[in-house]
Order: structure tokens, then C-alpha cells, then sequence
């Protein structure tokens, strides 16, 4: 389990932006963006890695750059945590999904690996809940039949803290192949600048992949 540590609400520069926007009942702000994935999706083709598993290892890292997107609600509080796993869905034979948690930080190089094996003893457990403790995770999943323009998230009530990340099938535009990604978070935590560093980030690390400096 990754360290964790509360927030001192005392001197936290949010806390009314946080007690506002948890009272909602929909507390969630979020954005789909077009990225421009060219350079990562060639050199994914030319080393035959994985594309899914290669761009979500890119996402968790932009994800947990950005300190708010590792925030949680907790007891009334905030939860910081040093690093989170991601959660992601993984189709099954019968039509279905199950889940696989994964966490992020290893060299780019030993994670795949890792990840294939975890996503195997997933599918053989096929089950939803794989007895993870779900705060810290980030949710991921993918659309890969849809070049969608927005998307809608289920969401529980009362709300939760996780942060979402999705995205869908890639396209051409411009000689240029871009993908819709889309992240949802909790706005008492997550303001549009965190979400704007959070694709940033993500930017820079699609540009410089696989030379990952994270």
C-alpha cells in the first residue's frame, strides 16, 4: 500500500473551494482531448509493444505528476497519497470485463512484463472486485470502437474521489493520428488547471517515449 498522509485543512488554500463543491450531489468537472499520439503510435508499431498497456503506463504517470489528481476524500478530510494504481478494465471471452490493478512505478521496461502477467491472473479470475482497497486507485478504461467526441461516466452516489481517465479509438487528421482521452474528477479536489498539467504532462511523455523520465 503506498504511503498516505492527511492534509492540514487549517492551511490546505482550498478548503472552502472543498467544502462547496463536496456538498454537490455531482461534484465532478472533466474534459475530452484530442492527442496527438503520431510519434508514440510509430514507435510502438516499430518495437511491437503493447499500444494499450504503453499509453496507460504514460497516463498513470501523467496522472500521478500532478499531486491532486492523488488526492481523496477521506473522513471529511484530504488523503495524499505518494503513488496510485491504476485500475483497468479487461475484455473477457463471454463478452465481459474484469479488472486488473496495476502499479505504475517501474521502469518502463520491466512494467510491461509485469502488466501481461497481471492482466492473465485477471482474466482467470474474471471478477470486478479483486479485493483491492479502492481509494487510491485511478480508473482507467477504453472505448476503442468509438473516435468519440465526449463521453459519459457512471458515477456513484454518494460521490466518490477517484480520478477517471478514458479513451477511444484513434484517428487521422491532418496526416497527424490523434486520440480522444478523457479525464473526470472530483472538483472538491480537481480544478481545470490540474487537469490541463495532467495533459501537459501527458504530451510531454508521449513526445519523449520510450525515453521515460518520470
Amino acid at each position: 500500500m503506498s504511503e498516505m498522509k492527511m492534509l492540514d485543512m487549517n492551511s490546505y488554500p482550498r478548503a472552502e473551494h472543498f467544502r462547496y463543491f463536496s456538498a454537490m450531489k455531482y461534484p465532478y468537472v472533466g474534459a475530452t482531448v484530442k492527442v496527438d499520439i503520431t510519434g508514440f503510435l510509430a514507435k510502438v508499431r516499430t518495437r511491437e509493444l503493447p499500444f494499450f498497456l504503453s499509453f496507460l503506463y504514460l497516463a498513470a504517470s501523467a496522472a500521478n505528476s500532478v499531486p491532486e489528481f492523488r488526492r481523496r476524500i477521506l473522513d471529511g478530510g484530504i488523503a495524499e497519497y505518494e503513488s496510485c494504481p491504476t485500475s483497468h478494465t479487461v475484455a473477457l471471452p463471454d463478452g465481459t470485463y474484469c479488472y486488473c490493478t496495476l502499479k505504475y512505478d517501474l521502469p518502463f521496461p520491466d512494467f510491461i512484463p509485469y502488466a501481461q502477467k497481471a492482466q492473465e491472473k485477471a482474466k482467470e479470475a474474471a471478477s470486478i472486485d479483486d479485493g483491492t482497497e479502492p481509494l487510491p486507485l485511478i480508473f482507467v478504461s477504453t472505448v476503442p470502437w468509438l473516435a468519440y467526441e465526449s463521453i459519459v461516466q457512471p458515477v456513484p452516489d454518494p460521490p466518490d474521489s477517484n480520478p477517471r481517465i478514458t479513451w477511444g479509438k484513434y484517428t487521422e487528421e491532418n496526416g497527424r493520428a490523434v486520440m480522444p482521452v478523457t479525464v473526470l474528477c472530483n472538483h472538491a479536489l480537481v480544478d481545470g488547471a490540474q487537469i490541463g498539467a495532467f495533459f501537459a504532462e501527458l504530451s510531454r511523455l508521449l513526445e519523449s517515449f520510450p525515453n521515460i523520465n518520470v
